[in-house]
């Protein structure tokens, strides 16, 4: 059996219970504690006979990793890695798909904000390359606050092979963030049909190799001398204006 793997926080624990709970093997809870979001919690599981244990803050700090666990921790039964193939088949049943691909934000906490922002705009999936990438770590997942739980995260080998197959196979357009010569002003840009938005490091943005793959450049106006955002509220703005055209 492969190692559990541990989710922490509030948010986090009792989404995961809403939407998985088959997946949590055992609940530990801040030994004193008995507020009305434990109790929410412990509701929760107790339908499926969900193990709890009593731990003290030291105990639950080193199962979280941190020391902002909130009071609650879950060793969970690990999901399989999604890759190419399991996008290959949401893109099959999605004709009318948004997606988000990350190219190397490596930030596990601009990850999470990445995906909560994801599950709250509509989108399938989320697309990471392997490697040089955050992952879903229990970090990312307490920041995401449940949104791991409602959006698919897929790990591709290579992000740029990646999106010219699926423009190729499934006719999604890439839209990256970017400012250059040809870049549209964010609410100039036509989000309709399948989408991918493609946001890269606030730090080196888009690498030329995934630049390559994009049918159409945007930019985030701003006012001032400011140059870059960070990258999950940049992702947060343009995921906003695809989903306003989109619902439309």
């Amino acid at each position: 059996m492969a190692k559990p793997e541990y989710y922490y926080g509030v948010h986090s624990v009792e989404s995961l219970l809403e939407l998985e709970p088959e997946r949590v093997l055992t609940l530990f809870t801040l030994k004193g504690r008995d507020d009305q979001r434990l109790q929410r919690i412990l509701q929760l599981a107790e339908p499926f006979g969900i193990s709890v244990q009593k731990a003290s803050r030291d105990s639950l700090e080193k199962l979280a990793g941190l020391p902002f666990h909130q009071g609650v921790v879950a060793a969970v039964r690990p999901h399989p890695v999604l890759n190419e193939k399991d996008l290959d088949q949401l893109l099959e049943q999605n004709p009318d798909v948004l997606l988000l691909a990350l190219d190397q934000v490596t930030d596990p906490h601009n990850l999470g904000a990445c995906i909560r922002t994801a599950a709250a705009m509509g989108v399938q999936a989320v697309i990471v390359p392997r490697d040089r990438s955050a992952s879903l770590t229990p970090t990312a997942r307490k920041v995401a606050a449940g949104g791991a739980e409602k959006v698919q995260f897929i790990q591709v080998t290579n992000l740029a092979r990646t999106l010219a197959h699926i423009k190729e196979t499934s006719h999604v357009r890439v839209i990256g963030t970017m400012l250059d010569e040809k870049a549209l002003p964010l609410q100039q840009c036509d989000f309709s049909g399948a989408v991918v938005i493609v946001m890269g490091a606030e730090d080196t943005g888009l690498r030329p190799i995934t630049q390559s793959q994009c049918d159409q450049t945007v930019y985030i106006p701003m006012a001032g001398n400011l140059q870059s955002l960070n990258v999950s509220v940049a992702t947060g703005m343009a995921l906003y204006e695809a989903c306003r055209q989109r619902n439309t």
